[in-house]
């Protein structure tokens, strides 16, 4: 979709505007809708700025970017924060899948009833489906996995049996402890960006020419062959001429069943001076988060910051697709931006794609240390690690 912003007009304005109000963001200047809770139904208004600082306050709740304007992601967020728990029937459907708040809600339910333990993200796939048709059965109902009325009710009258702490931050941590320190075995998948005809960015250098996804497609090569030295089972998300779809990738890593899955993307921007490296983990406003997503974040954040020259943008937590789709922990990387002089010239240096690929690999090998035996950020190098790999394999 076009992205509405300050000065637009008409019924698309007017249904953003009525959703925020009815989440509260933005309070109706006509006192007797107000009191009477009543929706805004002008079919035209105009995009003034209550309603830009309206857009931008909940872009900041929902951790989406700050801009003011409504894109295709911010319309999806505003649209799955109108649904309340109850206005809809739930069910669990491959061909239009559910996304909403009140999917959240019912995830949060059962989650503290116990009987649901992966992450809230209010989508409403194969893992809630189960888990609603366990509670369904535990109490006596049809195991249909439908969420309808009676299965409302009994939502209500049953109090939780458990509350506080994630059981799917507990998972994900056992996971990664149990598994050990050794990278060997372990299941990683690569999503180079773009791919096909999508090839991005065209950046010009003293070499020639070079694209966004050419970057991209080498980077995940070198750490490729980097990570499948140490003995870790690599995959690509892709074929070098297919661009799949965000869904097709998620796919692809959850059939594979990785323990890990790394995006590799960069950013544009209109202004030459957006400039660094930024790194995102699965995280939203209902206060769920992949823990481990947000530890491997954090450690590739300050390896490639502390071994490059790229500014910091930090790690952040995000409701993409691509990091809710998935079963395992995911991170994608925004590893600079191809309109900045300084970011190209080092996005475009074979030596430094180097640099990047060993210190995403590094941060990887911190995370299964779990801070034992580990050494200072940036020092830990290719050699060291393959040769602590090989002596780890030695003493098992």
């Amino acid at each position: 979709m076009k992205p509405l912003r300050h000065g637009d007009h008409g019924p698309a304005v007017a249904e953003i505007r009525d959703i925020l109000s009815t989440l509260g963001f933005l309070a109706p200047v006509d006192a007797a809708h107000a009191q009477a809770g009543a929706a805004w139904t002008e079919p035209d208004v105009t995009f003034d700025v209550r309603l830009d600082e309206a857009v931008r306050a909940f872009q900041q709740q929902r951790g989406l970017l700050v801009t003011g304007e409504v894109d295709t992601a911010t319309y999806r967020s505003i649209k799955e924060a109108s649904f309340r728990l109850g206005a809809r029937t739930l069910i669990y459907q491959l061909a239009a899948p559910l996304y909403g708040d009140d999917v959240a809600t019912l995830q949060r339910r059962l989650q503290d009833l116990g009987f649901y333990d992966g992450r809230v993200d209010g989508y409403f796939g194969a893992q809630t489906h189960e888990s609603l048709s366990s509670f369904q059965e535990e109490i006596g109902l049809s195991a249909d996995g439908i969420c309808g009325p009676a299965t409302l009710r009994a939502l209500e009258l049953l109090g939780p049996r458990v509350t506080g702490g994630s059981p799917h931050a507990i998972s994900e941590e056992e996971l990664v402890r149990s598994s050990g320190p050794q990278l060997t075995g372990k299941r990683i998948v690569i999503d180079p960006g773009l791919g096909g005809d999508h090839t991005g960015a065209v950046v010009t250098t003293a070499d020639g020419t070079t694209t966004e996804e050419a970057i991209l497609w080498d980077l995940a090569g070198r750490l490729e062959g980097r990570m499948a030295a140490t003995g870790m089972e690599t995959y690509l998300s892709r074929a070098r001429g297919t661009d799949p779809s965000i869904a097709q990738r998620a796919e692809t890593a959850n059939s594979i069943g990785a323990d890990l899955m790394i995006s590799l993307r960069c950013s544009t921007h209109t202004s030459p001076v957006a400039e660094g490296v930024a790194s995102f983990h699965f995280g939203n406003s209902h206060g769920s988060a992949s823990l481990i997503g947000q530890v491997l974040t954090g450690y590739i954040q300050r390896e490639i910051v502390a071994r490059t020259s790229l500014q910091d943008c930090r790690s952040h937590g995000r409701t993409w697709d691509l990091l809710r789709l998935t079963n395992m922990p995911t991170v994608q990387l925004d590893l600079g931006y191809l309109t900045n002089d300084h970011d190209v010239a080092v996005l475009t240096d074979p030596r430094q794609r180097d640099i990047l690929a060993e210190a995403i690999l590094v941060a990887v090998k911190r995370l299964y240390l779990l801070g034992q035996d580990d050494q200072p950020t940036g020092t830990f190098t290719f050699a060291e690690l393959l040769a602590y790999e090989l002596a780890a394999a030695e003493r098992a």
